[in-house]
């Protein structure tokens, strides 16, 4: 791995490690060793040499929210009144637990919110008393989901 002013270079080994991880977060380390043919020992400092890089920080169970009743998924573009309201806009959103990605964007709306829902009445209950009351906000757009097509994460 080459470490330098604006990005980090990493090397073959260290992308088959970090393909075989993306695929399964819980897979042996030792396991992965075996199939690329150096130690785990090797593994566990290329490992900690791209946590120190910031290139992986720490791995995550990847929750259905189907299966827990939460069936609709909403994009909301955000309309703040002033640009000054981003910060306090953006800390009452923290405070939604449907919301799930928040980004400040260029273009019409002022921050792009990802949000989940158990169904159409609970997207409208969050619109209506948690996000659009919200000081700052002076309306929203919402677009539906109907199905994610893509997932994934960048290609090594």
């Amino acid at each position: 791995m080459k470490i330098n002013s604006l990005q980090i270079e990493i090397d073959g080994i260290d992308k088959e490690i970090l393909r075989n991880l993306m695929e399964d977060a819980r897979k042996p380390i030792l396991q992965i060793a075996n199939k690329i043919g150096i130690s785990g020992a090797a593994i566990h400092q290329r490992l900690k040499k791209l946590e120190e890089a910031g290139v992986i920080s720490g791995s995550k169970f990847i929750i259905n929210n189907k299966v827990l009743g939460y069936k609709t998924m909403a994009f909301i573009g955000v309309y703040l009144d002033k640009a000054s309201s981003n910060s306090d806009a953006v800390r009452e959103l923290k405070k939604i637990p449907e919301v799930l990605e928040c980004h400040y964007t260029t273009g019409n709306w002022s921050i792009l919110i990802k949000i989940i829902c158990r169904d159409n009445e609970h997207l409208m209950q969050l619109l209506n008393k948690r996000i659009q009351p919200i000081d700052g906000v002076s309306r929203t757009e919402t677009f539906i989901s109907l199905e994610q097509q893509i997932e994934r994460q960048i290609q090594l």
